[in-house]
């Protein structure tokens, strides 16, 4: 049985030496703001203080686990982070660790997804782990609907599940699917670290601190080790697109774009993209300036499925290689425009997909009024 040990409830470090205080934490920008005399009610230094709290807690959490996994016979793998394990590159199409020691799985350019942890269980169960101290946990609920359709497709012979370690006092868990594991332990604080980051601080190496402790277990395994199912994002991407826009008599294939096993590639990409028009042909629906666009300049539209698994349009304008700008409509039918991350995923996704799209994508006005028409009625008769 998976149940939450009291040593972890009650967040007890007295079994795991001095290594939180071994990893490496991001506070440049929060030491900066205590040598200013920044207050600690300042949401400057709130907000840098959470993020560095919840690395700390990520950090305190795992070393829990590592211990709990050891100790656990219902555990049979548990997968190795950090300074845990022999520092292999992060490798493509696979799961490795990142240049932040992070459990990851990536293309050759761009990061998929990341693990908090990862482990096996006897009855061929694998568990990812999620821990965060955000009281409210609504918006974790994205997040692990793409990780669970990830971990599906690149392992599929083993049943995917979740452990979610949250503060007590965490809101939104009756939200949560039935795949996740919910333990709550007690309110967690970072001050007593940063305290000694703050007086460590000009030392390159503190004499007292206890050596860091490993665990040494057959249990213990490399993210790399694990066998995957051979899964290409870009090349599965831009099957989809094709077999949408396949169909010989319609314009968008519906029932393979709700065929389970497809919904699960959307749960993991969370968008497809279908097609493309020119700016002029969604100049009113997007309140375009065309004076700012080269009349050839395309506008890349995609499926999005939304956390209510609702299937919307939204659309892209792509200027370079870097700069994209995303155009969707809220509930209430209000545009918003969103300049995505240059180095994000998503800019990646339509550069290759606009590569590919030659001009038999091309869609017409009509054919969006079309397709928002019949992505409504499937999803209010569902």
């Amino acid at each position: 049985m998976l149940d939450i040990s009291k040593s972890i409830k009650v967040l007890d470090d007295n079994d795991i030496s001095d290594n939180i205080l071994h990893y490496e934490y991001n506070t440049k920008h929060l030491l900066s703001l205590i040598e200013k005399g920044i207050d600690k009610d300042d949401p400057l230094y709130l907000s840098s203080f959470r993020s560095f709290e919840g690395e700390v807690f990520e950090n305190f959490i795992y070393e829990k686990l590592l211990r709990y996994a050891q100790n656990n016979d219902d555990i049979v793998k548990f997968v190795l982070k950090g300074y845990h394990q022999n520092r292999f590159k992060s490798l493509p199409n696979t799961l490795s660790i990142s240049e932040k020691q992070q459990i990851v799985y990536r293309t050759k350019s761009r990061e998929i997804s990341e693990f908090d942890a990862m482990f096996i269980t006897k009855n061929n169960e694998l568990y990812f782990v999620e821990m965060t101290l955000v009281k409210s946990v609504l918006k974790l609920r994205k997040r692990l609907r793409k990780k669970k359709a990830l971990l599906e497709i690149v392992f599929p012979n083993y049943e995917i599940k979740a452990l979610i370690i949250l503060n007590d006092g965490a809101t939104g868990v009756k939200q949560f699917p039935d795949y996740c594991k919910i333990w709550f332990t007690e309110e967690f604080s970072a001050q007593k670290v940063l305290d000694y980051i703050i007086l460590n601080k000009n030392i390159k190496k503190d004499k007292t601190l206890q050596p860091k402790d490993k665990i040494k277990s057959k249990k213990m395994v490399e993210a790399h080790s694990l066998k995957l199912h051979p899964f290409r994002y870009y090349n599965t991407m831009s099957w989809i697109t094709k077999i949408l826009r396949s169909h010989k008599k319609y314009i968008l294939d519906m029932n393979f774009l709700y065929n389970h096993k497809i919904q699960r590639y959307h749960n993991l990409y969370n968008k497809f993209y279908i097609g493309f028009l020119h700016v002029g042909d969604v100049q009113k629906l997007l309140s375009l300036d065309l004076s700012e666009y080269d009349s050839s300049q395309r506008v890349v539209v995609a499926l999005e499925k939304k956390h209510t698994d609702e299937i919307v349009l939204t659309y892209y304008i792509q200027l370079n290689r870097k700069t994209l700008y995303l155009y969707s409509f809220n509930d209430e039918g209000v545009l918003s425009k969103e300049k995505k991350d240059p180095y994000g995923i998503t800019v990646t996704e339509v550069f290759h997909m606009n590569k590919m799209m030659d001009e038999s994508y091309l869609l017409t006005f009509g054919n969006l009024k079309v397709i928002k028409r019949l992505l409504k009625e499937k999803f209010t008769s569902s």
